[in-house]
């Protein structure tokens, strides 16, 4: 089974990430070397800077995939549907789409009532429009709770057309039934392994009553406290394993449980550092893909572990 590792780079309006874009371009070649496969863009600044940081990211990389952090009702979906498929052309196919719930903010919300169903809808309409408008071979028109599009259509489709990679998260039964319907992959939220699972049966139901069970790949949130390197003493915080001090070889011994449940990518925050960066891709990603390289190998079937009967790995 492979298993993907993803950057989250940390984030704060002080001292973000790609604060200066001369050091940062750096560190993503850094985190190319080092084994990311992916780099997620989301910057305090917000969408429009999130796109331009992912322009620039994908410009600056030539094989690291970049995860933009997007939001329902900043931007129309025509004008987002025509932006992202310029990136994802312009970089050969390597953007995906990360979408995040926020609270309405247009100049209408007062008309109708605002919770947490009612963003949901929201972003369900929108993924709904930005792939039809990533796929229609017309100019098409529409009118529903949240868009009123006339005839919407971009002429310019990327690589991926209405198939870019859709992420989305969350716990409760809207979110996930929203998930459901377009995820291509389903950000967890930490928790043991035990929790994890839990989580994955709920996600895998959902997604079933739209016959797509078997399309989902997983991703879990880790974080790491480099501080615990130097430590004298090895430990997994709270025994969660998705927030870990300690050398990286325990990180990686930390991560295999999750691997055997069908988790396929793992996020990792809190190394932002060069040498961080440089240890984890030398130490845990390596040594992560050799153990589940050598239970495939001395395995030969599906699951690399033995993985519950009720919890296979994802087609």
């Amino acid at each position: 089974m492979p298993i993907e590792f993803t950057h989250v780079p940390g984030k704060s309006a002080e001292n973000s990430f790609f604060y200066d874009f001369a050091d940062t371009a750096t560190k993503l070649s850094l985190i190319e070397d080092a084994g990311f496969r992916k780099l997620v863009v989301d910057d305090p600044a917000g969408l429009l800077t999130n796109m331009d940081i992912a322009a620039q990211t994908l410009d600056r990389t030539g094989s690291l995939e970049v995860v933009l952090t997007h939001w329902a009702g900043v931007i129309e979906p025509t004008v987002a549907a025509r932006q992202l498929a310029a990136l994802d052309r312009g970089s050969g196919g390597r953007l995906s789409l990360r979408m995040l719930s926020e609270p309405l903010e247009d100049s209408d919300a007062e008309a109708r009532p605002v919770g947490h169903s009612v963003v949901w809808q929201r972003i369900d309409e929108y993924l709904v429009l930005l792939k039809r408008l990533w796929s229609n071979d017309r100019p098409f028109d529409h009118e529903g709770a949240f868009y009123s599009v006339k005839g919407g259509f971009v002429p310019r489709k990327s690589p991926h057309g209405a198939n870019l990679t859709i992420r989305l998260g969350g716990q409760s039964g809207t979110a996930l039934r929203v998930a459901g319907r377009h995820a291509d992959v389903f950000e967890l939220a930490a928790g043991s392994p035990d929790e994890v699972r839990q989580m994955i049966e709920r996600v895998r139901s959902a997604a079933a009553e739209h016959g797509r069970a078997g399309k989902l790949r997983f991703a879990l949130p880790v974080r790491i406290r480099p501080e615990g390197w130097t430590g004298v003493a090895d430990r997994a915080a709270g025994h969660r394993a998705v927030d870990i001090a300690g050398p990286p070889a325990r990180i990686a011994l930390a991560l295999l449980p999750y691997a055997a449940l069908g988790i396929e990518e793992f996020m990792i925050t809190g190394i932002d550092r060069a040498g961080e960066i440089a240890r984890v891709g030398r130490e845990t990603i390596t040594l992560v893909s050799n153990s589940l390289a050598r239970r495939e190998a001395e395995i030969p079937q599906p699951a690399a572990f033995a993985v519950p009967t009720d919890v296979r790995a994802p087609a």
